[in-house]
């Protein structure tokens, strides 16, 4: 008796097409933001996702220094970092890490979005993120993307 075999499709490699995007954070919400730019990073929004590879595309934040959250985050929301010595822990609130490193805001949004092993490291190596407008990425011929993650009054 022939038994229906039903075979999942897995994409090659080498034939992934990734495009380069950008996006514009400023007066963006981070945790709406993140989400998006996760999604494309890990390749969902594409028809060959595979979970355990990188069909994903490259994304470049500018203007990180202008990502806001609401409420009272800015001096509610903390970071912490340790430097690996007993009493090394680090706080910081957001006003603060915004005001010296804002790329670092955006990067732990989405990096906490991604896997936690090797595929996740290799996807967020895909991610750029400048605090201005400018990025040295032109050579690329990256696509804008508009993500608007500000909901609207009314609905």
């Amino acid at each position: 008796m022939a038994s229906l075999l039903t075979k999942t499709y897995l994409p090659v490699q080498a034939k992934i097409e990734q495009k380069w995007y950008v996006v514009d954070a400023a007066e963006q919400r981070l945790g709406r933001l993140s989400t998006e730019i996760a999604r494309i990073l890990r390749g969902k929004n594409k028809a060959i996702y595979t979970p355990h590879m990188d069909t994903g595309d490259f994304v470049v934040v500018i203007n990180a220094e202008k990502v806001r959250v609401t409420g009272r985050k800015p001096e509610q929301k903390l970071y912490r970092r340790h430097s690996g010595t007993p009493g090394g822990m680090k706080t910081e609130t957001f006003e603060k890490l915004q005001a010296r490193i804002p790329e670092r805001i955006v990067e732990d949004a989405i990096r906490g979005m991604l896997p936690k092993n090797a595929l996740g490291r290799q996807l967020f190596r895909k991610l750029k993120v400048y605090a201005g407008p400018d990025h040295p990425h032109q050579a690329q011929q990256p696509e804008t993307l508009h993500i608007n993650t500000i909901p609207t009054k009314g609905k």
